[in-house]
């Protein structure tokens, strides 16, 4: 296996003085333009691939942003590894922010989107009961230790619609459900990179406490923007310390979970399917 490991987060991730070869590329895809152009180059000796989430100038809400076509394009690059590093609100008081929490699980709370590639006369019942792929969490953990940062290993990852963040009873909710943090936009991407046999895993980075303090103001876009600009700058230093130490070997139940998944018969898939999803099932749809 080639390792290419893909990096999914905010405009400013990729602009490390270390990266080398850089270029952009335009990907189109069978579920439209990706949220924006992709940023190919090599770090420490490794090919990487950047995607602004939102695009570029943050142009798409949580819900809007066109994951389908933003995994179908890393997966279509080559990407083999995608690391993603996104804002989230804290639901324990030990998450403070500025802590960058590895997590380990995830709950979907969200209700407008499209969050898988297998329709239109193709099924897969794809195996999700550890969404995260561990070995790149472990990998993660351990480069921010390494950094001394501040880093909790495990957690679980409420994902809501969005774009509004979260009501007083919500967060209360939310946190009798034991949840970690909060976030509009993982729950999403890593069901299709699971889907697309693509390693994922989170780097989620505490900007705030949501709004469950009731002696405190609620979350708000401002101060969630000023922590968040020094949360980049230590995603940045972890993602130089850990991006040479990613094997590239296979990862067992993420580089070959449609080898058991897909329970349509190939004879039966409708050949625009096979030609739209080709980077994705094309080994198994000969």
């Amino acid at each position: 296996m080639n390792l290419k490991v893909g990096i999914i987060g905010g405009s400013g991730l990729y602009d490390m003085e270390a990266l080398e070869n850089v270029q952009e590329v335009a990907v189109p895809t069978p579920f439209g333009d990706p949220a924006d152009k992709l940023i190919t180059g090599v770090l420490k000796g490794v090919d990487v691939v950047f995607l602004p989430r939102h695009g570029r100038g943050h142009r798409f809400t949580p819900t809007e942003v066109p994951y389908r076509a933003n995994v179908w394009a890393m997966k279509k690059l080559g990407v083999t590894h995608i690391i993603s590093v996104s804002a989230c609100g804290s639901l324990k008081e030990e998450h403070e922010p500025g802590r960058i929490v590895v997590i380990d699980q995830l709950l979907d709370r969200t209700r407008h989107r499209k969050d898988t590639f297998f329709e239109g006369g193709i099924v897969a019942h794809v195996p999700f009961g550890d969404p995260i792929c561990m070995p790149l969490a472990k990998l993660l953990y351990d480069a921010g230790v390494k950094l001394d940062l501040k880093m909790a290993f495990k957690g679980a990852y409420l994902c809501m619609e969005g774009p509004q963040f979260s009501t007083r009873a919500e967060s209360f909710l939310y946190r009798s459900w034991g949840m970690d943090v909060i976030g509009m936009t993982n729950y999403t991407e890593a069901r299709l990179a699971r889907e697309a046999e693509i390693c994922y895993a989170t780097l989620a980075l505490v900007t705030d406490y949501d709004c469950w303090k009731e002696h405190e103001e609620g979350v708000d876009a401002l101060s969630v923007l000023e922590v968040m600009a020094a949360n980049v700058k230590n995603a940045k230093a972890i993602l130089l310390e850990v991006i040479d130490k990613i094997p590239a070997e296979p990862v067992p139940g993420y580089s070959d979970v449609l080898s058991f998944s897909i329970v349509t018969n190939a004879k039966v898939v409708p050949d625009k399917v096979k030609q739209d999803l080709e980077p994705i099932i094309g080994k198994y749809m000969k």
